[in-house]
Formats: structure tokens, sequence, C-alpha cells
């Protein structure tokens, strides 16, 4: 009876630190996408155009990307728990005070800030998850947490244009807000259901090693370029397949719209069934490199052949269910790439390759778009995911495994 009262404790533990630290990534996804609703407002009110908010959406990402590793080094010095909350605190400061500038030149210093906040997430949650959630569950709990992200983007458009509707867009840059402030009283409420790597038993063996040494090896800049190739390809994906499809193709904007639904769905989907795989011992670049080649396979077809719409919407979704499977073997890769002790550091600099891949990828689509040349943005989306496939074949585990427990990087 003790031992199956302690399995139901862990299991308690597990479900909660899994739910807040989805919820805590959830809001974060949903900060991202707070400001782009608003853009046909903010134009009119303040007479700019796109080329503007461009650039203060890019300023965001460089800040974001810059501070990403830093905030790694942060977690690890002084502890997940603390950066994730005062990161969230900042993150939900910065939005309100979105909501109350008066002058457009004003955005920029402010999505400086709003970087900054974004910046803490993947090492703080990562950092968190690995020391609180029993070894079985860690790969259901990566895709509870990519998922509760994909739920955040999908939230935002919907949440903000209503709200927008109800009290216009500063009011609802003060509503996002004030969502964020409550999600950060929540976490502090229930701050120590959330274990860190230095809460463990042996910290002298939790130490993390020095300085840059964690970073400077072959794994763990593969899996960096790892990130910036999938973030390049995602966001060609989330900002021109309609465009790119209807220049193409001649899609209907309508299918071409429906097409990205289908693979946003469908690649959350598959984040769930991954963690599943993940749990029963699959070995993570393998499932990597199956949904890599399949999911650029797919966009090889969509570049060679005009299909009808059903089925062009049926290909792409499918190539985002491949993409969403291998996403929670992504991260037990990356984690078992990882030095004890060196989580944050680790997580945040592999996943600054994000806001790289962000950064970098609209000036290139938009190059190949004005040049009258769709194709190539499919092979370049075909491209970023095939080259991905070489970096994952370049990683291996440096993390110890548990006693009994098989490696399987």
């Amino acid at each position: 009876m003790a031992d199956k009262s302690d399995n139901g404790t862990r299991s308690w533990r597990d479900i909660k630190a899994i739910s807040l630290i989805g919820l805590a990534h959830g809001n974060s996804h949903f900060f991202q996408l707070v400001l782009p609703p608003l853009f046909p407002f903010m134009i009119a009110d303040f007479d700019v155009g796109y080329t503007e908010l461009g650039a203060m959406m890019t300023v965001f990402y460089v800040s974001s990307g810059l501070a990403q590793p830093v905030a790694g080094f942060v977690v690890d010095r002084f502890g997940a728990r603390q950066v994730l909350i005062i990161g969230m605190a900042l993150y939900s400061a910065a939005i309100l005070l979105a909501g109350t500038l008066s002058e457009f030149w004003m955005f920029f210093p402010v999505a400086v800030l709003i970087g900054l906040g974004n910046s803490v997430y993947h090492p703080a949650d990562y950092t968190i998850l690995g020391a609180t959630v029993s070894q079985e569950r860690l790969g259901r709990a990566f895709s509870v947490h990519t998922f509760g992200g994909n739920l955040g983007w999908a939230a935002a458009p919907v949440f903000m244009l209503t709200m927008q509707a109800m009290v216009g867009w500063r009011g609802a840059l003060l509503a996002a807000g004030a969502v964020g402030v409550f999600v950060t009283v929540l976490l502090i409420l229930n701050r120590h259901d959330l274990r860190e790597e230095k809460d463990g038993a042996d910290k002298d063996e939790a130490q993390p090693a020095a300085g840059l040494a964690p970073l400077i090896n072959l794994p763990v800049m593969m899996c960096f370029m790892y990130f910036t190739l999938t973030a390049a390809s995602l966001i060609a994906l989330k900002a021109f397949l309609p465009a790119t499809l209807e220049s193409l193709h001649g899609t209907p904007l309508s299918a071409g719209n429906t097409a990205l639904t289908g693979y946003l769905v469908s690649a959350a989907v598959g984040v769930l069934l991954g963690g599943v795989l993940v749990d029963r011992q699959f070995k993570h670049n393998v499932v990597i490199v199956f949904g890599m080649i399949g999911a650029s396979a797919l966009f090889a077809v969509v570049a060679l052949m005009t299909l009808p719409p059903l089925a062009l919407i049926v290909i792409i979704a499918s190539s985002g269910f491949l993409l969403g499977v291998t996403t929670p073997s992504r991260d037990m890769l990356v984690r078992s790439a990882t030095p004890k002790g060196a989580t944050g550091r680790v997580f945040g600099f592999v996943y600054s390759g994000l806001d790289a891949g962000a950064a970098l990828a609209p000036i290139t689509i938009g190059i190949l778009l004005d040049g009258g040349e769709p194709v190539y943005v499919i092979w370049f989306i075909t491209g970023a995911l095939f080259l991905a496939v070489f970096t994952v074949l370049s990683v291996r585990s440096r993390r110890p495994q548990p006693e009994g427990e098989p490696v399987r990087a």
C-alpha cells in the first residue's frame, strides 16, 4: 500500500508540474502573437506600414534570440523557478505597457523588453521538467509543453480580435497582459511544486560545468543548427504558405489558409503521439529522421506537382503530423546531449536557434516571392527539413542514463 501511495503522490506531482509548465509555455506563445492581429488597427492609428511593423517584430526576435543563451546561464546559476517567474512578470508588464503607448517609436524599446521576457521559457521550462517529472513520463511532459505552446498560438488571434472589438486594440493588449499576470501569480503560489536540478540529493553532481564548455561541442552546435533550420521552415510556412501556393499553383487563398490550419492542427496531434513514442522507448534520432525525411518528401511533391486543393491540404497536413511526432524526440535528444548541471545553458543556446531561423527566413522568402520564384519557397522548406536530418545524425548522448534505462539517443 505504501508503494501505491508513493506512486500516486509522484503521479500527482508530475501532472501538476506538467500542467503548470504547459500553461506557462502556452502563455509565452500567446504573447508572441498578440501584436500581429492588431496590425491593421495600429496602422490606422499611427500611419505606419507593414515594413515598420515587421521591423518591430524583428527587434523582438533579435532581443529574444540574443538573451536566450544568457537566460540559460542565469538559470544554471540562480535556479529555474525564479528566472521563469521573473521573466513571465517582465513579459506581462511589457505587454501591459504596450497597451498604453501613444507614439509608434515607443514600441521598439518595448519590443526589446518583450523579447527579454520571452527568452527565459525554454531554459527554465526544460530544466524544471527534467528535474521534476518522473523519467517514464518525461516524453509526454515535453509533448504537453509543446502542445501548450501550440494552443497559445491558436488562442491569440481569436482573443485579441474579440477584445479589440469590445475595448479597442489598446484595451486588448491590457487584457492580454492581465492574463499573463494571472499565470504569473499562479506560478508563484505553486512554485514549491516545481523542482530544479539543484534540488537533487547529490548537489555536487549537479553543479554546472564551467562557463561555455558545455556549449563548445559538436552535438550541441548541431542541435542549434537543427532548430535554426526547422524554425526557418516553420516561419516560411506560417507567414507565406497561402501566398506561395496561390502564386505557384493558382491555389485559392481560402484553400491555402485551410492547408496551413490543417498543418498546425495535425502538428499538434502529432506532438501528443510523439510523447507516447518517447515514453515507449523509441529511439529519438530514428523518429526524427523518419519524420523529417517524410515531411521533406511531401513538400517536394508540392513543389513538383500541381494538385487539387483537397489533395494539397491532405499532403500539407500530413507533413505537419510527421513533424509534430518528431518534437518530443527532438527535446529528449537535446537533453541527452546535455552535460549534468548545464541544462539551462544548453537549452537556452540551442533554442535561440528558433529565433535565428525566425529572424532570417522572412527576408529570404520575401526576396524569392518578390522575384517571382514561388517554387523556390517550397524548395527552401524542403531543403531546410532535409538538411536538419544530418544535424540529428551528429548528436550522441552525453548524459548518463539511470541504471537499467537503455540509451535512446
